[in-house]
Order: C-alpha cells, then structure tokens, then sequence
C-alpha cells in the first residue's frame, strides 16, 4: 500500500479533477486493488475522526460536555466504517445498473472508481467533524463539492454523453442520500442495541427476525429493492422507455421502503387539519403544497399562530410522507430513546402511544418544539415561543391525531 499515492490522488481528484479523472478512467483497476489500495484508507478517515470527536473530545453546550462511552464509541466507529465500505459497492452497483439509462457503458470497476473518488471530498471533510462549530459547515462543503465530483466523473467512466450527466448525477445522489440515512440509523440502532428485540435465539441456535421489527423491516426493505434492480435490468435490455420509467419508479420506491407507489394527501385536505386557531392564539397564515420527485410524494401543511400582543408565536405543520412512509416506519423502529438536559433546557426521544415523539425546550427564550410521527407515515409538529412546552403539547394535541392516523394506507397502490 503506496500511501504517498493516496495523498496525491487525493490531492489531485480535489484540485484539478477536469484533468485527473480522465486519467482515472484509463488506468488499471479491480475491485479489490480499489478497496485495498485506497477506498479502505481514505473511508477510514471521518470514521476515525467521529470517534476522537465523540468519545475523546465531547460536545459542548451551555457549559456542559457530552461524551459517549469508549465502548460504544468503538462499537460506532467499527459499524459505522464497515457500512461505508458496504455502501460504497452498493452504490458502485446501481450507478453500473443505471448506465444505460443514461446512454452509458456498465462496467462494474469503473463504477466503483467514480464512487470511490467522488466520495473522496466527502471523506476528506467528514475529518472536519472535530473542529468545533464550523465543522458541520466544512462536511457540507465536502459533500457539495463530492456531487460536483461525481458530475464531472460520470462521463469519463461510465461513458454517458455530457448531457445526461447531470440526470445521472441527481439519480445517483438521491439513492446516496437515502442509503446512506438508512445506514446511519443502523448504526445509531445496533449501538444502542435497540434491534436486539427483533431478533430471538431459538434452541437450535437459529435466529429469527421478526417481520415487524427494525431487522424485519430492513430485510423486506432490501428484498424489494433486489427485485426491482432485475425490473430495470429487464427493462433496459427491452429498450422500452415506458418500461425504464416504470422500473426506474419502482427502484426509488423499493428505495424508500415501500411496496408500490403512494399518493400522497391533496393540499386542501391535509390543510383540513390546521385548526383555525390554537387557544386564544388567531391563525394568521395558512399553507399548502403537495411536491413530487423521482416518484415520490410529499405533502405538507403549515399555518402560524400568535396572540394579540404578538408575544407568543407557534408554527403548527402537518407532513404525509407518502412514498417514503417506509422509511419513516423504519426510522420509528430503529430510533432509539434518549434525553440530554441543558442549563436552560431539555432534549428527548421516546415513543409514546406508538408513535415516535421528540421534544425540546428552552427556559431562557421560551422556544421549544414537539413534535410525532403519527401512523408510520405522518409528522405533526409544533414549535415557536410559548408560556411551556405543554402549550407546545396541546397545539399538537388540537389536530384529529386518530383521524390522521387512519389515513396511513390513503392513495397506496401495491405493485
């Protein structure tokens, strides 16, 4: 392992990238000289870098430092750089499989190339963790400049016309987006232990997951995203465009962790649940938008609240994430339940009722939120300045929380 050569790749795919990845196209590569050769060193970095932030050098707030445990620090930097490494060969799969889509060549190493360097920015960054306040700024710079990265690439290896390279871009950093979510709440979930529970030992030593739990739910997830690879395999070998669209739609909604398309709520109706007014608090504006994307829907309501001297003001928002309600199921599975207190305030996650709930306020500006995902598929949330966070509480309370929640499997149409 040649480190001098990482560095000035690295230096090289950030600093000139129009001329290098020409040349990283031409050169020779195996998936295993890749991973062993960079994509293990360099995926290592933010990983490493979470740990020294998280367990060694803590978050600070309102006086007050946060560190987790040695344990469970290890526990998340170990499962959290094993699934980067497993994501970047999943993500090397379905750019190979989306080539042609794009008027592309699959090849399986020069997919894993274009993820491997492009993602070399985000890595990079992700270091940046450490630095206190602007290390976040630095990680979404990283991650904007990866996209940028990955434009530039696509057609050089994948050999998709300049034209399409953006459509392939945007495709490919959607799934990104959404696998690496799904990634993160694992990691969050296994080192936390909260899958524990979908798993029994039987006698036999066998395990079982059962089809409701975290594991369940990521099983199927997985399954359905399988199958819909072979659909748009199938359909591009076809040549039939209504087929690719189709296939294309069915791959973003296996993604997402549903089963089918859904439709979401029409705005007048998910508007319908705003009350007119919270209280002795007037609805002073009123909202709605339903907004599609690679397939998906998503529909949203918001109106403002405040009373007479304008002293309180509360924001009261309704969400259907409709094509994506699986991975809200799966996020209220995995999420796991925590609390941090502050000098002036609190934070916590719990579940109550069956649906998950977050909470946060503030004594000092009187500013809080609550906040719950109703059904699997629904988020109602309250926030603003207010006498507590009860008032906060009963904003949501106002809203037809069993009527909303009736209304889970609203506009699903199964494949």
């Amino acid at each position: 392992m040649d480190f001098g050569k990482i560095i000035d790749r690295i230096k090289a795919i950030l600093s000139t990238p129009r001329t290098e990845w020409p040349v990283i196209a031409t050169e020779p590569a195996t998936t295993t000289s890749l991973y062993s050769g960079y994509i293990v060193i360099v995926a290592a970095l933010p990983a490493i870098a979470h740990f020294i932030k998280g367990s060694l050098i803590g978050s600070s707030a309102f006086g007050m430092t946060v560190r987790n445990s040695i344990g469970a620090g290890i526990t998340q930097l170990v499962l959290g750089y094993l699934l980067s490494l497993v994501l970047a060969y999943v993500m090397a799969l379905i750019i190979n499989a989306l080539a042609p889509s794009f008027g592309g060549q699959k090849d399986m190493t020069q997919a894993l190339k274009v993820v491997a360097y492009s993602w070399t920015a985000t890595w990079v960054a992700g270091i940046a963790v450490i630095v206190p306040w602007l290390g976040w700024l630095i990680a979404l710079a990283g991650a904007i400049y990866g996209i940028y990265l990955l434009y530039l690439g696509l057609p050089h290896t994948m050999k998709c016309p300049e034209d399409k390279a953006g459509g392939y871009t945007a495709v490919s950093v959607v799934i990104a987006i959404v696998l690496s979510w799904i990634i993160g709440l694992i990691v969050a979930g296994m080192a936390g232990a909260a899958m524990l529970s979908g798993a029994a030992m039987s006698n036999s030593g066998n395990v079982s997951i059962e089809s409701n739990s975290a594991m369940g739910r990521l099983a199927a997830m997985s399954q359905r995203a399988e199958q819909a690879s072979k659909d748009m395999e199938a359909a591009q070998k076809s040549g039939d465009s209504q087929a690719q669209a189709a296939a294309a739609g069915k791959m973003m909604g296996a993604m997402a962790g549903s089963d089918g398309s859904v439709e979401a709520l029409a705005p007048d109706q998910i508007k319908a649940f705003l009350p007119d007014s919270l209280g002795s608090l007037k609805r002073t504006n009123l909202s709605a938008q339903r907004n599609a994307a690679m397939g998906m829907q998503i529909s949203e309501a918001s109106a403002d609240y405040a009373s007479a001297d304008n002293s309180q003001h509360i924001t009261l928002e309704v969400s259907d994430t409709g094509g994506a309600k699986g991975l809200m199921a799966l996020a209220s599975a995995m999420a796991p339940e925590e609390e941090r207190e502050t000098e002036h305030g609190y934070e916590k996650t719990y579940t109550a009722g069956g649906n998950l709930v977050h909470e946060a306020w503030d004594t000092q500006s009187k500013y809080g939120e609550y906040s719950l995902i109703v059904g699997k598929r629904f988020t109602v949330k309250a926030h603003g300045n207010a006498d507590s966070i009860d008032q906060l509480k009963q904003a949501v309370a106002g809203i037809d929380l069993n009527q909303l929640a009736s209304l889970k499997d609203a506009g699903v149409k199964a494949n």
